[in-house]
C-alpha cells in the first residue's frame, strides 16, 4: 500500500523531531487548569517580555516620566502596551503565588521534586525583584518612593556594606529623579533599567532549568493515583499516557491565550474606571517632585505592601522593629519556605499527615493578604503588639482548629470528611440555583461594603461567602457542560460534542465581529484602551474555542 502523503507542516515537524521530544506524557485527568498554573505563569512572563521589548523602543531614561506619558498619549496603542505590560507582571506575581501554594497543598515539593520547589521559590523572588525595578522606571511619585523606601530599609539595617549595596542598586538614589540634569536622571533610571533587564534574563534562564526539572518527573499525580512518596509515574505507566504532541500543545495554547486575554482586558478596563486605589491604577501617579505629588501617600508597590506594614510592627515592650530585625525575619521565613522539602519529609501526600506545615503555609497566604490590606489602609501607622494579636490571632486559631480536625471522620477514605467532597456531591436544582444566587448577591454586597468600610468583621464575612459563591459558580459551569440537574436539558437531544462544535462556530463569528470592530476604535491616546479590551476578549474567546476543540478531538 502506498504511503499516505504528508503535508509541508508534517514534514517540517518530522525533520525537527517534535514528536520524539522527551516531554511529559499526560494522563486524561491532568487536563485541568489547576495542573497548568505553571503554563499560566510562563504565558504571563512571555507576554511581559514581548511588550517590554516594544516599550524599550520608546522609553528614554533621561526623560522617564515624559517618555511614559508620550507612550500613553501619542504612540499608537501605547496605553494598551504599557498597561498590559504592567498588569502582565502583576498577574504573573499572583499566579506564581497561587502556583506555589497549590504545589504545597498537593505535595509537589516532596521527593523527587525538592530542587524544583527551590527553583520555583527563587523564581518568585526574582519576579518580585524585576517587578520592583520595572515599577520604579516610570519616575512617578510611587516609583520614586519605592526606591526611597527600599534604600532607607537597607541602609537602616546597619549591616556592613549596606550602603555599598544601595549605591550598587540605585546609583545616585531617588533624589536624582527630580534633578534638572538629564545626565543625573539618566544615571538613576539607566541603573534601574539595567537591573530590570538583568533580573528578567535570570528569570528566563532559571525558568529553563525549572522547566527541565518539571519535565523530568512530570506533573505531580493525584493522591488517588500516588499517595506515597516518591509520587511520580514509572516509565511503564508513563508510556500509556497521551503523547505531548499535539494534545498538550493545544491545551496549553488555550491556557496561554486565555491568560493573555485577561492580561489585556483587565488593565484596559480599569483604565476607564475613575476613583481606583492609586496602587492598582494603570495610569502613572503624578511625577515626583511636582506640586501634585506632594499630597500622594508614599506607598511601595502593592506586592510589597505586606512588608511595608510589617515594618510598622512594635515589640511587646512598645519598641518598633528595627530594619535589621525586619530583614533578619524575612530571610529566616524565606529559608523556611525554600528548604521546606528537606525537613517536611512525611511519606504520605495527604494534608492530614503534615498538619503543622499546612497550618503554617495557610497562615502565610492569609497574612500576606491581610497585611497588604492593612498596609494600604494604615500605611506608616505604628502597629502595637496588642493590635497585632487582635488582627493576626483569630486566623491562627481558626485555621489551627480546621487543620486539627481535618479528615477525622474516616482516615482510610480521603474523599470523606472534607468540604471538597461536598462540591462533587452537590447537584444543581432550582433550589440550588436560587440559593446560589442569593449567596452570590450577598458576597457582592459584602465586597462593596468592605471597600467602603474596610473593617475586620467585613473581611471575615467575605471568606465563607466567597467560598460558597465559588462552589456555586463551579457547579453551575459543570452543570451547563454536562447537562446536569434539571429536566430542561441544554442539549435538546444533541450530543455534547455537537454542542461544543456549535459553540466554536458561534465563538468564531463573535471573534470576526470583534476583530472588525477593533479597527474602527481609536488607536492613539487613552481611548485606545477600548481596542485593548476588545483584543483581550478576542484572545479569551480563542482560548475558549481551543478548549472546545480539545474536548471534541481528544476527550473520549
Amino acid at each position: 500500500m502506498a504511503e499516505k502523503e504528508r503535508g509541508l507542516i508534517e514534514d517540517i515537524l518530522d525533520r525537527v523531531g517534535v514528536k520524539e521530544a522527551p516531554f511529559f506524557k499526560t494522563p486524561d485527568y491532568m487536563y485541568n487548569p489547576s495542573y497548568w498554573l505553571g503554563a499560566m505563569v510562563a504565558g504571563a512572563f512571555i507576554y511581559t517580555v514581548i511588550t517590554g521589548l516594544l516599550l524599550l523602543l520608546y522609553y528614554q531614561p533621561s526623560y522617564a516620566y515624559q517618555s511614559t506619558m508620550n507612550i500613553i498619549y501619542h504612540v499608537p496603542y501605547g496605553p494598551v502596551l504599557l498597561f498590559s505590560h504592567l498588569y502582565g507582571a502583576y498577574i504573573m506575581i499572583i499566579l506564581a503565588y497561587i502556583h506555589m501554594f497549590r504545589n504545597f497543598y498537593v505535595g509537589a515539593y516532596k521527593k523527587p521534586r525538592e530542587l524544583q520547589w527551590v527553583t520555583g521559590v527563587l523564581l518568585l523572588l526574582l519576579t518580585l525583584g524585576a517587578s520592583f525595578f520595572g515599577y520604579s522606571l516610570v519616575s512617578d511619585v510611587l516609583g520614586v518612593n519605592a526606591v526611597d523606601i527600599g534604600s532607607e530599609l537597607m541602609v537602616g539595617t546597619g549591616f556592613p556594606g549596606a550602603t555599598v549595596i544601595v549605591n550598587w542598586l540605585f546609583g545616585p538614589g531617588a533624589l536624582a529623579s527630580i534633578s534638572s540634569s538629564p545626565l543625573t536622571r539618566a544615571e538613576l533610571f539607566d541603573r534601574l533599567l539595567g537591573w530590570h533587564i538583568v533580573l528578567v534574563f535570570l528569570i528566563g534562564a532559571l525558568f529553563g532549568f525549572h522547566f527541565m526539572l518539571s519535565e523530568r518527573y512530570g506533573m505531580t499525580p493525584s493522591k488517588k493515583e500516588k499517595s506515597k512518596v516518591p509520587a511520580y509515574y514509572t516509565k511503564e505507566e508513563w508510556s500509556k499516557f497521551n503523547e505531548w504532541w499535539p494534545r498538550n500543545v493545544v491545551y496549553m495554547l488555550s491556557i496561554v491565550l486565555t491568560t493573555w486575554g485577561v492580561i489585556l482586558f483587565v488593565p484596559n478596563l480599569l483604565a476607564n474606571i475613575n476613583g481606583l486605589p492609586i496602587v492598582i491604577n494603570p495610569y502613572p501617579a503624578p511625577q515626583a517632585g511636582t506640586p501634585q505629588a506632594s499630597g500622594v501617600q508614599p506607598y511601595p508597590p502593592w506586592f510589597f505592601l505586606f512588608l511595608y506594614k510589617f515594618v510598622d510592627f512594635e515589640l511587646p515592650n512598645g519598641q518598633p522593629l528595627t530594619p535589621a530585625m525586619v530583614i533578619a525575619a524575612l530571610v529566616f521565613m524565606l529559608l523556611v519556605v525554600m528548604l521546606l522539602p528537606f525537613y517536611e519529609n512525611s511519606q504520605w501526600m495527604y494534608l492530614r499527615n503534615r498538619k503543622f506545615w499546612v497550618w503554617v503555609m495557610t497562615l502565610a497566604w492569609i497574612y500576606l493578604i491581610e497585611l497588604s490590606i492593612w498596609g494600604y489602609y494604615q500605611p506608616g501607622v505604628p502597629a502595637p503588639f496588642n493590635q497585632q494579636v487582635e488582627l493576626l490571632g483569630p486566623p491562627a486559631v481558626i485555621v489551627g482548629l480546621v487543620v486539627l480536625f481535618w479528615g477525622r471522620r474516616d482516615k482510610n477514605d480521603v474523599s470523606k470528611g472534607t468540604w471538597f467532597s461536598s462540591i462533587k456531591s452537590l447537584k444543581m436544582s432550582p433550589f440550588t440555583v436560587l440559593m446560589g444566587s442569593v449567596v452570590g448577591l450577598a458576597f457582592t454586597g459584602t465586597l462593596v461594603n468592605f471597600f467602603e468600610q474596610p473593617v475586620l468583621v467585613n473581611l471575615i464575612a467575605l471568606i465563607p461567602l466567597g467560598i460558597f459563591t465559588f462552589i456555586w459558580v463551579y457547579k453551575l459551569g459543570r452543570a451547563i457542560i454536562r447537562n446536569e440537574g434539571t429536566t430542561t436539558s441544554m442539549g435538546g437531544g444533541y450530543k455534547r460534542k455537537d454542542i461544543a462544535f456549535v459553540g466554536i462556530v458561534v465563538i468564531l463569528i463573535i471573534v470576526a465581529i470583534l476583530s472588525g470592530l477593533m479597527w474602527t476604535l481609536p488607536s492613539v491616546g487613552p481611548q485606545a484602551t477600548y481596542a485593548g479590551m476588545d483584543l483581550g476578549v478576542i484572545l479569551m474567546l480563542f482560548g475558549g474555542a481551543l478548549q472546545l476543540y480539545h474536548y471534541i478531538i481528544y476527550v473520549k
